[in-house]
């Protein structure tokens, strides 16, 4: 079950580190929010991290396609609030 809580959690968190990741001019502040990104994928709600990966294995996780996965699942929790 996806509670509303850890949705306003996830977003409240993705949302701020992201606003920094968008304007950082220093690698290594953004590969520190990649890696805070990931930890906190670890521990997040299981089924709205599946939900919003939409089966794909590496979303949030992978170098390359970080900025736009962290822009999607911004997108996709702020229209479940």
């Amino acid at each position: 079950m996806i509670s509303r809580d850890s949705i306003e959690a996830a977003y409240c968190f993705l949302h701020q580190k992201y606003r920094v990741y968008e304007f950082s001019t220093s690698e290594t502040q953004r590969d520190d929010i990649e890696f805070a990104i990931a930890s906190y994928v670890d521990g997040m709600n299981k089924a709205l991290y599946l939900e919003l990966a939409k089966d794909r294995k590496e979303f949030l996780l992978n170098h390359v396609s970080f900025a736009k996965d962290m822009e999607e699942a911004i997108k996709a929790l702020e229209a479940k609030l």
